[in-house]
């Protein structure tokens, strides 16, 4: 029973990090794509 509740936790944290780095990447190119609108403004 313990080990399932690891094994499970374990799952969790893999999933939530990884999901994480998608949102991470999101927010990025985001960032990125309103740096760009701002440069072409500018100009």
């Amino acid at each position: 029973m313990l080990k399932k509740s690891i094994i499970a936790l374990f799952s969790l944290m893999i999933l939530s990090s990884l999901t994480a780095c998608n949102t991470t990447r999101g927010v990025g190119e985001d960032v990125s794509a309103g740096g760009k609108a701002i440069q072409r403004s500018a100009q």
